[in-house]
């Protein structure tokens, strides 16, 4: 069967993106065919409908609007799917000029992946989009990352081990990898953190090949200027660069110059601990119930970027770290400071992905006011501060912030307050700047006022006062005046300037040069006054665009101010306090805090956090508090936030506490609370005991270790071991600064022969057979565990918890008899299963004789000498009692 060749075309561009869903541009919608739109079908749950046959087949069909495209477009990457846009390059006049059954000229513009979205509807405004590529040449490996959308470029030399770890830390949302052993090697990595992976040919990792390639991008002979790199780097920067360029076709994104990362700038946390700890996802997979929705008080899209950058990745740096705690301090020392500069920022939009879209020409008359408006919010907090003593941290932001003023001058005097979404809308240059403009949209809006001027003009040159302008569709506009009139008209030297152009039996029409004129103007006027702010809008991005290195660095001054503020905020209303923070291996920890759980318990009614010290300093060797104390205590409360706590102080915030000094950690490994991993086919043991693994040969002496009840998920004597020997470990070898949950009151006896371990327990309070939780942290072991009374308060029929108590009294007293084997035999208890004994009748309670004074007494009619004498009886009825 003849395919048609519009048809034709489908293929030919199809052919060169299979992997992807095409998006082929018909007028006013998205078409697609075959498979692309059964499979789209599905995915956008909607019409699947057919168009014409190939091969004898119906041609499935299915398409989405062009204006709601964005919200299609997000949900297909949502789920996975890669999408190529196919435009029309040319209007269907212009492909007519061809040949009648031309068809209009298409091809793909762009290639949409997670990691190069730009589009405001399809990112989160307050996370980075990150698009991560690896690459590994020979000893050496690398990675490089990038979101578009902002324009941040960085690249760290890594291990091979470390590629885990550091994935988990950027939650990119695109992984590009050498096609071969390497994308073989990170898919399973890829596949577990749920991060599409793309293979590129070799060549595009091409050392080579990639440093001309950054070098043409950033317009300089060699990268000598931005760093020393190694290939490895260079490689997996270059690759990142081509898969740009194949993606956005050629319109690169406006990158800023790479940043280069090591390893040693951050502490080291990996995806087991980030995800314990809910740094900035909750074990839901939700922002509510994390750390970082808990501190997080931002008030631009950029300062929300930063912070969970800064909690993502705590520093090492004692400079960097002070000059941000002195930055914080000051702002809480001027409460008043602090809340004008946010009153400011909260009117800031979005500088980077305003500039983003503008370089990619995906950006429209509002990105351009987002410019100004920031701009002035810039100008406003420079002058607010100029007399002020700021820190440095603060100086160098504030200083970024000004210095814009010719650029600032041309968008507050070129653009409308409240501009449209698009260009093609136009109405957002300000009335007055361009005189062209003004005469087309005086023309286009007031054509008649114009006509009725220059007939006033006319009847008064000519002193015909019945002189009238008109029009119609063959003419035009055209002067018309009655016969006598006319001969006046044709005179000279009127008939130079008044043009006949028809006679009729009572009427003579005339034109003139200027009205010819004007009637072009008025018919074109629209299209021209779009015309003129389509082109003043490229002159003003340009302009905008020559100024991106320093409106990047104001950008970055926005959000620097914006996360001191904030920080700042939290801090006083949350009542921390500024931790100390120096080079020792100090950890204490005075009255310290969960930040989320406390927040939760206020929201639930009120209750109060119960605060508690740590102390695990040790100027040498290891230091371990051994905690003890029933579930539902809070210990893995206490064990979470003392971690917080650390990561808080190494970001640069206060903290949750009385007072805390923190010597700087190097590493921060978390094994708490019980998962499986069962399509990695992995029992919860088993996932233990590989984080416990994980943490025993990497934690160095920096680290701060924090364990929960190792070894529960198998036999108690092998969980007793394997917990007795990592606490071993701990000490000897690592000689780390941990917290050690376990229900192994065993373990206790090590804190006599460890000198750097020490007994902590939560205290509780057995009352009525009920067990209250304290929730007070002290030095010393618990005596027990009170198992059975938690199963009690979680609702365990009673005849169950009856029987754990008999059971338990049973292997207390045979573990006491046999010298604390803990031995007995099943057929010494008598089974759960054979029939009860039938209980007594309970005895009817009697009234003592304190019960029945106390019902004969009725407080309100007693007067004071009769209360007294009812207390004496009271108390003689008691002695004698008993």
């Amino acid at each position: 069967m003849t395919v048609t060749p519009m048809m034709a075309q489908y293929l030919e561009i199809k052919a060169q993106y299979p992997d992807a869903l095409l998006f082929y541009r018909m007028g006013d919608f998205y078409e697609m065919f075959f498979e692309d739109a059964v499979n789209a079908a599905e995915a956008l749950d909607i019409a699947l409908t057919k168009r014409g046959k190939h091969e004898d087949r119906d041609i499935p069909m299915c398409g989405v609007p062009v204006h709601a495209a964005e919200g299609y477009l997000l949900t297909l990457i949502r789920k996975g799917f890669r999408v190529a846009v196919g435009e029309q390059l040319e209007s269907p006049a212009e492909a007519k000029k061809r040949g009648a059954k031309s068809v209009v000229k298409r091809d793909v513009v762009r290639l949409v992946t997670p990691g190069t979205l730009t589009e405001d509807s399809l990112l989160e405004a307050r996370r980075h989009n990150f698009l991560v590529s690896y690459a590994e040449l020979r000893d050496q490996a690398a990675l490089a990352w990038a979101d578009i959308s902002t324009g941040v470029f960085h690249v760290m030399p890594i291990a091979r081990v470390r590629l885990s770890p550091e994935l988990a830390r950027l939650a990119p949302s695109e992984l590009i990898v050498s096609d071969g052993p390497v994308y073989d090697q990170t898919r399973a990595l890829a596949d577990e953190y749920q991060i599409p992976l793309t293979p590129l040919g070799k060549a595009s990792f091409d050392s080579t090949a990639a440093e001309k390639r950054l070098c043409a991008l950033f317009r300089v002979g060699a990268l000598d200027g931005f760093g020393t790199f190694s290939r490895a780097e260079v490689s997996a920067m270059g690759a990142l660069v081509d898969y740009l360029e194949i993606t956005q076709k050629g319109k690169l994104p406006l990158l800023q110059p790479p940043q280069q990362e090591s390893e040693d700038r951050t502490v080291q946390i990996d995806a087991s601990t980030r995800r314990n700890l809910e740094l900035t996802r909750s074990l839901s997979g939700g922002r509510m119930g994390s750390l970082l929705s808990v501190v997080d008080r931002t008030v631009t899209p950029g300062g929300g970027r930063l912070l969970e950058q800064r909690l993502s990745s705590p520093s090492r740096n004692m400079d960097v770290l002070t000059a941000r705690l002195n930055a914080l301090t000051s702002v809480i020392e001027d409460p008043t400071l602090g809340d004008d500069l946010r009153d400011f920022l909260r009117k800031t939009p979005d500088v980077d992905r305003a500039l983003s879209r503008l370089a990619l020409e995906r950006g429209g008359p509002r990105d351009l006011t987002a410019i100004r408006n920031a701009l002035t919010q810039g100008e406003a907090i420079e002058q607010r501060v100029r007399s002020l003593d700021l820190p440095p941290l603060l100086s160098e932001a504030v200083s970024s912030l000004h210095g814009f003023d010719p650029l600032l001058h041309l968008l507050d005097m070129s653009l409308v307050a409240e501009p449209p979404l698009l260009a093609r809308d136009g109405g957002f240059i300000a009335a007055g700047y361009d005189a062209e403009l003004d005469e087309a949209r005086t023309l286009r809006d007031e054509g008649r006022s114009v006509i009725a001027s220059l007939q006033r003009n006319y009847s008064e040159h000519t002193g015909i006062s019945s002189l009238k302008i008109k029009h119609n569709n063959v003419l035009g506009y055209f002067i018309e005046t009655t016969s006598t009139h006319a001969e006046k008209m044709q005179s000279a030297p009127m008939s130079e300037i008044y043009i006949h152009r028809q006679t009729t039996a009572n009427q003579v029409r005339f034109t003139t040069v200027e009205l010819s004129e004007i009637e072009t103007k008025i018919l074109n006027a629209g299209n021209l006054a779009l015309e003129i702010e389509k082109r003043l809008y490229k002159r003003i991005s340009d302009e905008i665009l020559d100024n991106a290195a320093r409106l990047n660095q104001a950008a970055r001054g926005f959000s620097e101010l914006d996360l001191v503020t904030s920080l700042a905020d939290l801090a006083r209303a949350e009542n921390w306090t500024r931790p100390k923070v120096d080079t020792s291996r100090a950890f204490r920890v005075e009255g310290g805090r969960h930040p989320v759980v406390e927040r939760a318990l206020r929201q639930q009614g009120g209750e109060s956090f119960v605060a508690n010290d740590c102390d695990l300093s040790a100027e040498d060797g290891a230091a371990v508090w051994l905690l003890t104390g029933p579930n539902m205590a809070g210990k893995s409360t206490f064990l979470r936030q003392n971690a917080l706590i650390a990561i808080l102080t190494q970001m640069g915030s206060y903290v949750p506490a009385e007072s805390a000094h923190i010597g700087l950690i190097s590493q921060l490994f978390s094994r708490v609370g019980a998962s499986d991993d069962l399509a990695r086919g992995r029992s919860t043991f088993m996932v233990e005991m590989v984080e416990t693994a994980a943490i025993l040969n990497q934690a160095d002496d920096r680290a701060l270790v924090i364990l929960d009840e190792i070894g529960r998920g198998t036999a108690t004597y092998d969980g007793l071991s394997i917990a007795w020997a990592t606490l071993e470990h701990l000490h000897e070898v690592n000689q780390s600064r941990a917290l050690f949950a376990t229900h192994y009151h065993e373990l206790t006896q090590l804190a006599a022969k460890l000198p750097g371990v020490d007994n902590a327990t939560i205290t509780v309070k057995e009352w009525n057979g009920e067990v209250i939780f304290l929730h007070e942290v002290k030095k010393g072991a618990a005596d027990r565990s009170y198992g059975v009374q938690v199963a009690q308060l979680a609702g365990l029929p009673a005849t169950v918890v009856a029987r754990a108590r008999n059971v338990l009294d049973m292997l207390e007293k045979s573990s006491r008899e046999e010298g604390g084997s803990g031995k007995i035999a099943v057929d010494d208890l008598p089974l759960f299963a054979a029939a009860p004994p039938t209980p007594a009748p309970a005895a009817t309670p009697t009234s003592s004789a304190v019960e029945s004074l106390l019902e004969e007494i009725h407080p309100d009619d007693l007067s004071p000498r009769e209360a007294l004498d009812a207390l004496y009886r009271l108390k003689e009825a008691g002695e004698q009692a008993k």
